[in-house]
């Protein structure tokens, strides 16, 4: 069975604040590590209201401090927006206060608009050296060479594990060519999905991290005990899409009774392209389509963003999904057995 792990976006709502999605946060993956996903991750974005985790490596320490097994990552950091040894530097404390649980996947769009990147005092350029910058980042983390004029500290020797993270086969081809494993962000971008997949593997070279290919997809999943309901809490995510093409950067809305009235036709077509992955429905529902989505893409791991208003409603989903998955597979064991 394929695993499964938790993309949050740390959604600030019309009836929270950044505190509170911050400790909305932590109690998802409290509550994760019981339903027994293998991580969760939070990404950088930046100049977003609706969005808490543009401090990521803080985001990411607050989550750990309040859990025990479950990993805690990046996904991801935006590396142009950033030194690579200021990089190094938060990740590898990370891993000394959290070992063995500290994930750092890495994306090359600056995650923000082109005036914010500026504010950033990064140069639009600067994606362009992504490559080098992931080489540099790796080195930081690798054991400490006595002659070594830079270090980052204390990251040498921690070895923190990377991903790369894309929406293209550029990624592909760059996690294939490091040995590295690849996450797809199909949850918002899911035209090259296969395509990209299929060059990652192809081109895959074998590394001191990984020995084969690892890819995780990512998918928008919405559970709850109906699928009338299920399709009435993605609404909530539908307009923040339609937000999103309206160039409105508002907070988490709750959710409607009827979408339509809320989005024009050409809105509604371009948000559903981008959302074309999405699963949503009940619990039967719920596992059909990750049963398709893990066989169509033989993923190793899905991790899924469950973009729910109300905190509750959104702990039951993903309980939901984990709890349908994990009987799913016992089911599929015991069958095993049996033959």
């Amino acid at each position: 069975m394929v695993a499964l792990s938790i993309l949050d976006l740390v959604r600030i709502t019309e009836g929270t604040d950044a505190r509170g999605a911050l400790d909305n946060a932590r109690d998802l993956a409290r509550h994760a590590e019981g339903w027994r996903y293998h991580r969760i991750w939070v990404a950088e974005h930046h100049n977003m209201p609706g969005i808490a985790s543009a401090a990521t490596s803080l985001v990411i320490a607050h989550i750990a401090a309040g859990t025990q097994t479950i990993r805690v990552g990046a996904g991801g950091i935006m590396l142009p927006n950033h030194s690579p040894l200021v990089i190094a530097e938060q990740f590898g404390t990370l891993e000394r206060l959290f070992p063995g649980r500290i994930d750092l996947g890495l994306g090359r769009a600056p995650g923000t608009d082109q005036f914010t990147l500026r504010a950033l005092r990064r140069s639009p350029e600067a994606a362009e050296y992504f490559p080098q910058d992931v080489l540099e980042l790796q080195a930081y983390f690798a054991p400490g060479e006595p002659d070594q004029r830079i270090q980052a500290v204390p990251a040498a020797g921690t070895e923190v594990p990377l991903w790369i993270l894309g929406s293209s086969t550029f990624g592909a081809i760059l996690a294939a060519e490091l040995g590295l494993p690849y996450a797809f962000a199909s949850h918002f971008a899911p035209d090259q999905l296969l395509p990209a997949l299929r060059v990652y593997r192809n081109r895959f070279k074998p590394s001191d991290q990984l020995d084969q290919p690892y890819a995780m997809v990512g998918v928008n999943i919405i559970a709850a005990d109906t699928d009338k309901e299920a399709h009435r809490l993605a609404t909530t995510q539908q307009m923040s899409f339609a937000d999103l093409l309206r160039g409105a950067r508002g907070l988490s809305r709750p959710p409607i009774d009827d979408i339509e009235s809320y989005w024009s036709p050409a809105e509604k077509a371009q948000a559903m392209r981008m959302l074309a992955r999405s699963v949503i429905g009940s619990p039967q529902t719920v596992r059909e389509g990750i049963d398709a989505l893990a066989a169509e893409t033989g993923a190793d791991e899905l991790i899924v963003v469950s973009d729910i208003y109300d905190h509750s409603a959104r702990l039951r989903s993903f309980e939901l999904i984990a709890t349908n998955h994990d009987d799913h597979a016992d089911a599929a064991m015991a069958v095993g057995r049996a033959d």
